[in-house]
């Protein structure tokens, strides 16, 4: 009976679905002419492939994966058809369009933190911090939010997840709760801490070699703002997880009879694999002065690991969740897309019209716009395409005049809260947030889309309202 139910209601869910997308896509076709507004129809396709895929994401119709596959082949089938593309330029237009050093970057540290595991250094973890919570919910959310975000400020906040993620896990199944608030909040921790370090998040990358930022600098600019915004967060997921953290842990005395240190099955490989982690990140740390790319060193390490622990490969291999690397792959050639189509920009160059070169508007706008786009548009796409937009602002008349007295244009750090703190909106707005909820999905708590928003966005909008408004006071300050 609960079958038959669970049937009807997808069925229901994908005929409401089917006929958004339908409606979406008639507006999409029809308005713009209407109006009088001049979209070439490529834009118009891939718009509504886009927003297919997010209706689709929604509504849960089909598994993620095979939706950024199905959405990335009508992405290439529009691209090609409209003269965008030729024909012989698909395969280089799919290879140039997927970031194969994301893709390295978590294909290394999945197959690290896989090994890792079969230690039960994750199940050592877990019981150390369940015991300093002696079950209050709410100390645990914090301690668990702090780390990760403290974390996440040197090591990339996707790491981050692969590592703290499986320890929640853990620590949910001795308490026999749902660990989903929990790695909701470590998701969203990790991408308010990232944004305070150059190597913390994918576009702070992007956005530092672009304006010559380094790794201090970028610190003591955003640093405090960031510092700030975590703080207000942790009340906003007091607020948002306030159910959850009422309930009572079961197992607690016999979780705190128990000794961690039993956990650890295999101490050889454990402090191998601590030894390639810490070096891991080490050369992360670096990796900018070595010039060498994260994925390398990511896989490299893996590498390492396998030969110096004799892991086997085929064991490691199964517990990579491929899954999530092909959807990462798939939503990144549905975005080139979008971009070639001129999405990206038409929505750039629009908001950007709107403030007129006035250098506190323009502040604001490049914040939350680029907060917004980043929840439902990949953030390092949307970094990279509003980089040179920057670099125009920054020589306005107004804007130079304004600025002018900073070594460091505060439009770059308006820039990187936006769309480091914007990724926490939607679950696909971050590479962290898919990663974790493939995760979470392996070990039975499935997250979905809708649920992700819910919790998300909101906390979304808070951040980076707070975020925006220390990094502006802050940037007065030092005009003053």
């Amino acid at each position: 009976m609960a079958l038959l139910e669970a049937s009807a209601a997808h069925k229901k869910k994908t005929v409401i679905g089917l006929a958004l997308v339908a409606i979406l896509s008639a507006i999409v076709l029809i308005v713009p002419d209407a109006l009088g507004l001049s979209i070439s129809l490529p834009l118009k396709l891939t718009s509504i492939v886009l927003l297919s895929v997010y209706v689709m994401l929604s509504f849960e119709i089909v598994h993620r994966t095979a939706i950024a596959l199905a959405g990335a082949t009508a992405a290439i089938m529009i691209i090609i058809s409209t003269g965008l593309i030729q024909t012989g330029e698909s395969f280089e237009f799919v290879t140039g369009a997927i970031d194969f050093n994301t893709i390295g970057l978590l294909l290394g540290m999945m197959i690290i933190v896989a090994i890792m595991a079969e230690t039960g250094v994750f199940q050592y973890l877990a019981i150390k911090m369940s015991k300093a919570s002696k079950g209050n919910m709410w100390k645990l959310l914090v301690m668990m939010s702090v780390f990760t975000a403290v974390t996440s400020m040197f090591i990339d906040n996707v790491t981050t997840v692969l590592l703290v993620v499986p320890i929640t896990i853990s620590i949910f199944r001795i308490f026999r709760l749902s660990p989903v608030p929990f790695i909701l909040a470590q998701v969203l921790a990790s991408n308010v801490g990232g944004t305070a370090t150059l190597i913390g998040d994918p576009p702070n990358i992007l956005i530092g070699s672009a304006a010559n930022i380094d790794f201090n600098a970028f610190l003591l600019h955003m640093g405090p703002t960031i510092g700030i915004s975590l703080v207000a967060s942790l009340f906003m997921l007091k607020f948002l997880f306030r159910k959850d953290l009422a309930q009572k842990p079961q197992n607690l005395d016999e979780l705190m009879a128990q000794d961690e240190k039993s956990l650890i099955t295999d101490r050889g490989v454990m402090k191998k694999s601590i030894i390639v982690l810490a070096g891991v990140i080490a050369l992360f740390v670096v990796h900018g002065s070595l010039h060498i790319e994260p994925s390398l060193i990511a896989l490299g390490g893996a590498g390492v690991l396998l030969v110096a622990t004799r892991a086997k490969p085929e064991k490691v291999f199964h517990d990579v969740d491929w899954a999530t690397l092909i959807f990462f792959a798939g939503l990144f050639v549905i975005i080139s897309g979008a971009e070639h189509a001129g999405m990206i920009d038409l929505l750039a160059n629009t908001a950007l019209g709107i403030t007129g070169g006035e250098p506190p508007v323009t502040f604001f706008l490049i914040i939350w716009m680029s907060a917004i786009a980043s929840a439902f548009v990949d953030n390092i796409p949307f970094a990279a395409t509003m980089i040179p937009l920057i670099h125009v602002l920054n020589q306005n008349g107004s804007i130079a005049s304004a600025f002018g007295s900073f070594a460091i244009s505060p439009l770059w750090w308006a820039l990187s809260l936006g769309v480091g703190l914007g990724g926490n909106g939607t679950l696909i707005g971050s590479s962290a947030g898919v990663v974790a909820t493939g995760l979470s999905e392996k070990a039975g708590q499935a997250i979905s889309f809708n649920h992700f928003m819910r919790v998300g966005f909101p906390f979304m909008i808070m951040t980076v309202a707070v975020g925006g408004v220390v990094l502006f006071v802050d940037m007065m300050l030092r005009i003053g």
